[in-house]
């Protein structure tokens, strides 16, 4: 008896791969080899060695969202937990890689835990100038008996000089106003509608209004550790002009690229990873004609679930 496969909830928009989808995807990949123009393309293949082969002083932002220092299975890939030394000893191994094709002006964000940031920082601060730390509230995660739900990520903000892009009025938030202050019957620093009371306030690093992506969300693909669209917005908007060139060593089902490409930037990812590569193509494809970002709407980041609808 043939098994029948599994039929998908209808609200289900998860990305998937057909075969005649991966062969035509394939074609467009970069296989190890980076000599050529790696300009806005994907290299299948092992960080450690294609940057070596990168040219020096090229890329104007790095996003780096690599293994935590946890066991875990990534497709046909998998990182084992290491001690901390043994940890930070593979940080360096590919940031001091990374330092030498970064220009001046360049700025650089380092996803963590909490286990792995003391290494991150040690590490990033060899190299760089540290600016800040970002945490964002995943929104779920599983509870623990003797423990503190962990809900929660970071991201390393470092500079390779104090000359560098942040633009602030790109990335403002769109907050609801629940308690209206007036100032002789006026609205003080917050506008109304007809659709409520909203007050546009600036990027704090403690960001709670992403939504992770999960089965019902057309970004979402089968990568464990996917980064919503509008995580990158935020650091791409913030630390990058149009036409400036990002580079992601780590680039798993490609967020990082699609939100780029979204933006009018420019892109180089790599992975080792062949089907998220395939993917991640996929995706790019599908941005040519929509350049939608989940909770960024005309400009404005808004808070989880409170964009209003046209």
């Amino acid at each position: 008896m043939t098994a029948q496969k599994k039929q998908r909830a209808p609200r289900n928009r998860t990305i998937e791969l057909s075969a005649e989808e991966a062969e035509i995807y394939r074609k467009r990949l970069i296989f190890q080899d980076s000599s050529g123009d790696f300009h806005n393309r994907i290299i299948c293949g092992d960080a450690f060695s294609i940057l070596k082969t990168l040219p020096a002083k090229s890329f104007d932002l790095l996003f780096a969202d690599p293994p935590y220092n946890l066991t875990k299975n990534f497709g046909e890939n998998s990182f084992k937990q290491t001690s901390l030394d043994e940890y930070e000893t593979w940080l360096e191994a590919w940031i001091k890689d990374c330092a030498k094709l970064l220009t001046e002006t360049a700025s650089v964000y380092i996803c963590g835990d909490w286990r792995s940031a003391s290494a991150i920082q040690r590490v990033g601060m060899k190299y760089f100038k540290l600016q800040n730390r970002i945490t964002w509230e995943r929104e779920k995660g599983r509870g623990a008996r003797n423990n503190w739900k962990n809900a929660s990520e970071d991201i390393w903000f470092f500079t390779v000089s104090d000359n560098f892009v942040f633009n602030l009025e790109s990335v403002k938030i769109r907050r609801k106003v629940l308690a209206p202050y007036t100032e002789n019957g006026k609205p003080k620093d917050w506008e109304k509608s007809s659709n409520g009371n909203f007050r546009v306030t600036h990027p704090s690093n403690l960001w709670t209004d992403l939504t992770v992506p999960f089965w019902s969300m057309p970004e979402n693909t089968a990568h464990p550790t996917q980064k919503p669209e509008k995580l990158l917005a935020k650091i791409i908007l913030a630390s990058t002009n149009e036409k400036d060139l990002i580079l992601d060593p780590f680039a798993g089902s490609g967020t990082t690229l699609v939100t780029a490409k979204k933006l009018n930037r420019a892109f180089c990812g790599i992975e080792r990873d062949e089907n998220y590569c395939l993917l991640a193509q996929k995706r790019l494809a599908a941005a040519e004609t929509d350049q939608t970002i989940q909770g960024f709407a005309d400009g404005v980041f808004y808070e989880r679930n409170s964009q209003i609808k046209k």
